[in-house]
């Protein structure tokens, strides 16, 4: 039967920029293998979640696999959680974490980079130095993950998820964690003494001195958000009758993939990070007997939440050359989208539409020659939810039971 190969690049979608005249990062990057398969197969447009919502990564992910997020979606810490290898139990709470450089002021601790600087490396010993952590007879686990991310789990006794996120999600001072009902006040407790604690044991630990030493900002500070426990998901295998593969490199997506229940490859190579071996992914997929593959490009969301829009260009160029190697030697369906747009004019995820490709044996041909956001809007697949994006993948490829008689 068929195989399928479904390529997601992270916030691919954008806006028009001015620096690059008026033309997005997508329409200003060259696309020659994007622009053939585009002129070679069908084309539309996807709203991830819903018209004008804006889906973040988890959310969309799950939407565009077949899953309702209203549905299945419980917080994406415990997704972040299952993707740096933590294991969950009944009644944990996972959240995720940003490494923050933050800075004493007036009794406050004001943050003054989210993301330490972006820092890439030398996390592990920074997270160990709080895994294990006890307070009020409950154990917090942390794992970093990639760059900058992490997870963080509370394990014990009369835990909630009804609380607030300590991340403020901008610089400026840093939130308390409040409870947003009465059962969740002893855990917003816990959660503000970790975070006071976490800033008191990274503030001097020797990754952090060295760091200021060679002028970078400390990665002094763990800004959790995203508090949930792991809800039940069907596995995508046995609701469609195939195997499936995930290649990724950032901690979530290999959570979501592990969720659903699929095997999840180790690339060498496969960061998640702006400069991930992209080719090596496409050449795991091209490797596999599985029925259905997904892969994700992270960077050019990187990109756009640094809104370097020069970097989401080469970033889209890099995807373009890599998916080269599908396009002459893959002899499946290919589904390639978004799970979102991160205008690099924003910083932000926005609730855009993103622009979608069906390529291979079988698929129709319309009228579309380039693959942008715009020119996309022509195409035959017109304007779809996330969620009809994997019965179209798996119809073309021959894989759908019929509807009645």
């Amino acid at each position: 039967m068929t195989r399928m190969l479904l390529v997601i690049c992270d916030g691919l979608g954008d806006r028009p920029v001015p620096q690059l005249g008026g033309r997005t990062p997508l329409q200003a990057a060259r696309t020659p293998t994007l622009d053939a398969m585009a002129a070679e197969g069908s084309c539309g447009q996807i709203d991830p979640i819903g018209p004008g919502i804006v889906a973040g990564s988890d959310t969309s992910h799950l939407a565009l696999l077949g899953y309702d997020p209203y549905r299945y979606y419980s917080g994406r810490g415990p997704i972040e959680a299952m993707g740096v290898g933590l294991r969950l139990r009944g009644g944990d709470l996972a959240l995720r974490f940003n490494f923050a450089t933050v800075i004493p002021h007036g009794g406050e601790l004001i943050v003054s980079d989210r993301r330490a600087g972006r820092i890439d490396s030398q996390t592990g010993p920074l997270a160990a130095a709080l895994d294990g952590t006890v307070i009020d007879g409950v154990t917090f686990l942390v794992k970093e993950g990639t760059e900058h991310r992490g997870a963080l789990v509370l394990r014990g006794e009369g835990l909630s998820t009804e609380i607030s996120d300590v991340d403020p999600h901008r610089e400026g001072g840093i939130a308390r964690c409040r409870a947003t009902a009465p059962q969740g006040e002893r855990t917003a407790a816990l959660l503000n003494a970790f975070t006071a604690q976490s800033h008191q044991v990274l503030s001097t630990h020797p990754v952090n001195l060295a760091r200021v030493e060679a002028g970078k900002g400390a990665a002094n500070c763990l800004l959790a958000r995203g508090g949930g426990v792991l809800a039940p998901l069907p596995p995508l295998s046995e609701r469609h009758h195939i195997t499936v593969l995930g290649i990724a490199g950032v901690a979530l997506i290999k959570g979501l993939c592990h969720w659903m229940g699929m095997e999840v490859a180790e690339v060498p190579g496969a960061t998640g990070a702006l400069h991930s071996d992209y080719v090596a992914k496409v050449e795991a997929a091209l490797k596999s007997s599985h029925d259905l593959v997904v892969i994700n490009f992270k960077a050019p969301d990187i990109a756009g939440h640094d809104g370097d829009a020069q970097a989401k260009v080469a970033a889209i160029e890099r995807i373009d050359a890599a998916m080269g190697h599908v396009r002459s030697r893959f002899d499946g369906i290919v589904a390639l989208t978004a799970d979102h747009c991160t205008p690099v004019t924003t910083k932000e995820h926005s609730g855009d539409t993103v622009p979608l490709l069906m390529w291979g044996p079988g698929v129709r041909q319309d009228g579309v020659r380039c693959f942008d956001e715009i020119a996309v809007a022509s195409g035959a697949l017109g304007r779809l939810p996330g969620t009809a994006l994997m019965p179209i993948l798996l119809q073309l490829a021959g894989r759908s039971e019929k509807y009645g008689a």
